[in-house]
């Protein structure tokens, strides 16, 4: 298929059946568009909606993210995972701020947090610059049409499917052109249970033409996830307050606020003596799992109910004693808050 025969049927396509009247479609700005863009790296469409409008509103400028505390901003992101993407976007902001919007590719990935697909994206739809993208739903459409195999993460076929994508990005109609790629990938070429006989693309698509379509793309030769244990200590004073941390800048949860963890129950009247705190009545929550991209975390939250706290336990800047019935404000890991929603005091 000839790249305009590629293009006119796409963007006919979009026409008539592609998305519109999504938050960031609207009142199009250099900021509206990066902030989408990143919100969506690894993160669903419908996920990011609530997260996009929240920040726009508390957010309004690229200025006013620039200005705004880490923590402030952390807190508004947790739940939407990743948090690298909140402290990256954060110091682009800083950058932005003070150096205005970069105009070109080799600008644009210079921003913490903005790689080559999403640099092309933000071009392409704010400034009608010609760029292509390669997202996660750009490779699945792309590696079906030519019936490429090999996991799309490897550097052959990665560059394989940056040639195929440059090569079917015009110059003409480049925004609407983009917005049809990740629709079509999120709407119809889906990674199962795709919806072929509603795709402008099927006449001449060589995975459904060679029944490969629910083979490709090749998956990445998955290993066996590791399981790692912990004990999350919920250390709570008289006032129903539970004692949280500030988790180190990089890393898991990093620059959240979350309770100590322990590598066993064994751990505890250790950990207790040394903060100086008397124990007065334990609670085993039960066992729970959460799944990072690389382990799973199997953690038992036990509250520890403490007599005569002392200052020696606090460290400004690092841990607070903190209530979720009354605070709000501040960055907890999903699970970390789910634990409070769950077992909060009354």
């Amino acid at each position: 298929m000839t790249a305009k025969k590629f293009q006119l049927q796409l963007l006919a396509w979009f026409d008539k059946s592609g998305r519109k009247d999504l938050p960031w479609q609207q009142d199009i700005t250099p900021y509206r568009v990066w902030l989408s863009e990143v919100m969506l790296q690894q993160t669903q469409v419908v996920t990011v909606i609530p997260y996009f409008n929240k920040f726009t509103q508390q957010y309004p400028t690229a200025k006013d993210l620039a200005n705004a505390p880490l923590d402030d901003v952390l807190s508004l992101w947790a739940g939407l995972g990743y948090y690298a993407r909140a402290r990256n976007l954060h110091k682009a902001a800083q950058q932005i701020d003070a150096l205005g919007f970069p105009e070109t590719l080799e600008a644009l990935i210079e921003l913490p947090g903005v790689g080559r697909s999403t640099a092309g994206a933000i071009l392409s739809i704010v400034f009608a610059k010609s760029h292509a993208i390669l997202d996660g739903n750009v490779r699945r459409v792309l590696a079906r049409f030519k019936a490429i195999e090999g996991w799309t993460g490897g550097s052959a076929v990665n560059k394989q499917l940056w040639e195929i994508s440059e090569y079917y990005t015009p110059k003409a109609r480049v925004a609407d052109y983009t917005q049809a790629m990740m629709d079509l990938g999120a709407t119809v070429c889906t990674r199962s249970k795709p919806l072929c006989q509603q795709c402008p693309l099927q006449a001449e698509c060589q995975a459904l033409l060679t029944d490969k379509v629910h083979l490709l793309p090749t998956p990445k030769k998955t290993k066996k996830i590791p399981v790692k244990q912990l004990v999350f200590a919920m250390v709570t004073n008289k006032s129903g307050e539970v004692l949280l941390e500030k988790r180190p800048p990089t890393g898991i949860w990093g620059g959240l606020w979350s309770v100590p963890e322990l590598e066993n129950k064994q751990e505890i009247p250790i950990w207790l003596d040394k903060q100086g705190l008397i124990l007065h009545e334990t609670e085993e929550l039960g066992i729970k799992r959460h799944t990072f991209s690389h382990y799973h975390l199997d953690y038992l939250p036990i509250r520890l109910i403490v007599d005569s706290p002392t200052n020696n336990v606090m460290e400004a800047g690092f841990r607070i004693w903190y209530k979720h019935t009354q605070d709000k404000n501040i960055a907890l890991p999903a699970p970390i808050k789910q634990l409070f929603d769950e077992f909060r005091e009354e």
